[in-house]
């Protein structure tokens, strides 16, 4: 009995490894999948803001989505995050602030304020998205985060393409293998929460 759980345990471990090793390699295979447009939109997944100042992380995404958007590559951005614990402004609404400094007329931003998590960020963007009649969307985020917001992006019949930032807080490797880690859990999970 005794041996028998121990080959379970083994099984179990070495199948854990190999499934989190395929989805290592997929997201990381993938960061590098990069649309430059025409798209009606680019859709940018939120961060965390400092106040009213968008953190380090949204800042690449603003950057990366208002770039698309001044070279008309997409003809609006959609933004989305909504309000952290004692924070004054949504993450979508400090990313409009942020955008409309950098040359976005605001009427050419939509928001949405309610979303916490990378699925609701794409969730509640969709009903923009309906409303406004918009084809394609670009998605805007870290390319480390790109695979698994392409899937739940294609699970809720987008029309989406990803566009991941050229600049990153995740550069050196120190950075990246923690964030791929964190993305191989979350993957995970999600698949799991599919099936």
């Amino acid at each position: 009995m005794k041996r028998r759980l121990l080959f379970f345990a083994a099984a179990f471990v070495v199948l854990f490894l190999y499934a989190s090793g395929q989805f290592a390699w997929l997201i990381w295979t993938y960061a590098s999948q990069y649309d430059d447009g025409p798209a009606d939109v680019a859709l940018v997944l939120g961060a965390a803001a400092d106040g009213v100042a968008p953190s380090p992380v949204f800042e690449e995404r603003l950057r990366h989505a208002v770039d698309l958007y001044l070279r008309n590559r997409v003809g609006r951005l959609v933004l989305t995050g909504g309000r952290g614990a004692g924070e004054a402004l949504a993450e979508s609404e400090v990313g409009r602030d942020w955008a409309v400094a950098r040359g976005v007329p605001p009427d050419a931003i939509l928001i949405e304020t309610q979303s916490r998590t990378t699925k609701e960020n794409l969730m509640f963007a969709k009903a923009l998205l309906e409303e406004s009649g918009v084809g394609k969307i670009l998605v805007v985020s870290d390319p480390l985060h790109m695979q698994r917001a392409m899937w739940m992006a294609r699970t809720l019949k987008l029309n989406a393409a990803p566009s991941p930032t050229q600049t990153s807080r995740y550069e050196s490797l120190a950075t990246k293998v923690p964030m791929l880690f964190r993305e191989v859990w979350f993957s995970f999970n999600w698949f799991l929460r599919q099936q």
